[in-house]
């Protein structure tokens, strides 16, 4: 696996290269070392523009606040400062060798050291490649070009210390895994299963934040399916672990259980769909596990929408996700079994549906629902489309509401939620029929009217 030149110049040419080109310069030039590092490096040998630089230097914290004065030092006490310059922000993290950790989660302190003790230190030996802009060498101590070759996910060292030393390595390497779409060596494989439980010391944040990763990244049915295979996922989504075997009628989900139609579904990604769209399509049918019932001899999943939503609750909180997030994502599962009725809507039910500020992810997830689904039937679909096209034609939304959904919250005293989105769906209907003008008006409105 060689770096092309071809995607150096084009990195190079990007905003986040060109401004990282810049800081090693000055860092050079300031007589210290300075070195791309890690997924970035990684990106380019793959033929992909890096977007998301970091940058490795013998340099200290102090040095480095000498050379790029007014940025965020925050970081600072454990070997990063972050930067801004030219319109990017950019980490610049100091050799270091860190202490053993006492709860896999944090390191207790950090010794500065050099680039030999900073490569032991990284996760995978495809993320321990580091590579000078400014000479183009390369430092690859533990082989990762062969192993990048070999579309090989391999640890450095003694894959369970690395994973005792911080959980995250857990998720991680799973993700890079499913970046690649490679594939484990048997040691790290073997280290994923016997350690699976370490992942219970992480906070839910970090759990969220790889999570997400994950779900925006290439191949997410790849890596929650290894999520399942080792363990990992039974500690730390039982919730969603609890889809697997369970049966779906064979007729209209020849795909297979709850678990195979939720991996077709988020195997169906494209471009357009959104972080939120993400996380309800993954947990959509998550309700259903509690809900399976056979009746007339075929299974069936009464309300299994509306107990997903309160399950979904259950485990975003535990993921400490934003509360207006949060509640926006189980809306959507609570609401994705309802498209049916809409043929029966009047106009005034078509404004509150239609002009919902969540109804564009509803329909997203609508649309995955049925791509996970086999055989998979799109004629109701279209013909929501084509009746929200028709009905946005004639009934244009006014350009600009007069409230926002946060001068609603504070006008009522309600926090984000449905009610959000009913008040502004009211509001929009008022300001079409021109029974609201003014932002006064539009207070009026909200106070006296029963939403």
């Amino acid at each position: 696996m060689i770096l092309s030149q071809e995607i150096i110049d084009r990195t190079l040419r990007s905003p986040q290269g060109a401004a990282a080109y810049t800081v090693c310069e000055k860092i050079l030039d300031s007589g210290h070392e300075a070195w791309w590092v890690g997924g970035c490096v990684r990106d380019m040998m793959l033929g992909i523009i890096a977007e998301d630089i970091d940058i490795a230097t013998n340099a200290l914290p102090e040095d480095i606040i000498k050379i790029f004065p007014k940025n965020d030092n925050s970081s600072a006490n454990l070997g990063a400062v972050v930067i801004s310059l030219e319109g990017q922000s950019l980490e610049i993290t100091t050799y270091r060798k860190e202490h053993e950790l006492s709860d896999g989660r944090f390191p207790e302190s950090v010794e500065f050291t050099d680039r030999e003790f900073d490569a032991a230190r990284r996760d995978i030996t495809i993320n321990a490649i580091y590579w000078n802009p400014i000479s183009s060498e390369l430092y690859d101590p533990y082989e990762g070009q062969r192993d990048l070759s070999e579309s090989l996910i391999r640890f450095i060292g003694d894959p369970e210390v690395r994973i005792q030393h911080d959980a995250l390595r857990l998720l991680r390497v799973i993700r890079c895994r499913a970046l690649i779409n490679g594939q484990y060596h048997p040691d790290t494989f073997k280290a994923l299963h016997t350690q699976s439980k370490e992942v219970s010391v992480l906070s839910g944040t970090r759990r969220y934040r790889e999570l997400e990763k994950i779900l925006l990244g290439p191949n997410p049915e790849i890596a929650f399916e290894d999520l399942w295979e080792t363990d990992i996922l039974e500690t730390l989504l039982p919730q969603l672990h609890a889809c697997k075997g369970v049966a779906q009628p064979s007729k209209a989900h020849t795909e297979g259980d709850v678990w195979n139609h939720t991996m077709r579904v988020i195997s169906s990604f494209t471009e357009d769909h959104g972080a939120d769209t993400r996380w309800a399509a993954l947990l959509h049918d998550i309700g259903k596990p509690v809900t399976f019932s056979i009746d007339n001899e075929r299974i069936k999943f009464n309300e299994h929408a509306r107990q997903g939503g309160k399950i979904a609750k259950e485990v975003l909180d535990q993921l400490q996700f934003p509360a207006s997030r949060r509640d926006k994502i189980c809306w959507i599962i609570e609401h994705h079994m309802m498209m049916g009725a809409f043929a029966e809507l009047d106009t005034k039910r078509k404004h509150h549906w239609y002009y919902h500020p969540w109804f564009i992810e509803l329909l997203q997830v609508f649309w995955l629902d049925i791509a996970g689904t086999t055989p998979s039937n799109f004629d109701l679909y279209e013909c929501i489309i084509s009746d929200y096209n028709n009905f946005l034609d004639e009934n244009p939304r006014p350009k600009k509401a007069l409230l926002s959904g946060d001068e609603i919250m504070e006008t009522l005293g309600i926090q984000q939620g449905e009610q959000i989105g009913n008040v502004l769906s009211a509001l929009d209907l008022a300001q079409k029929s021109k029974e609201v003008t003014t932002k006064k008006e539009a207070l009026e409105f909200i106070r006296r009217k029963e939403l």
